[in-house]
């Protein structure tokens, strides 16, 4: 099998970014909000490692806590309402 130019964890990346965008396209509703992703030694595969505005990415990268960071925009997690504290039937 011949080595291309989009191979590797980028083009897997990217995949996963096309698929991601293609079931969210019909629901325009959904807010993006910017995350950092990265690796860190005790979990080297990349993933979530909190909302940009809550984390320092900079500050992750030199301190060595994680490497490989990205910040991508991701749809915002919707907050379910709270259970009625009563008992009463929700609506």
């Amino acid at each position: 099998m011949s080595k291309g130019y989009a191979e590797g964890s980028a083009f897997e990346e990217r995949l996963a970014d096309l698929e991601r965008s293609k079931r969210l396209k019909h629901d325009k509703s959904l807010p993006l909000r910017l995350a950092v992703f990265g690796s860190t030694a005790d979990e080297p595969e990349p993933h979530f490692l909190g909302w940009e505005d809550e984390v320092d990415a900079d500050e992750l990268f030199a301190s060595g806590d994680a490497y490989g960071i990205k910040l991508r925009r991701v749809p915002a997690p919707r907050r379910q309402a709270a259970p009625p504290r009563d008992g009463a039937a929700r609506r």
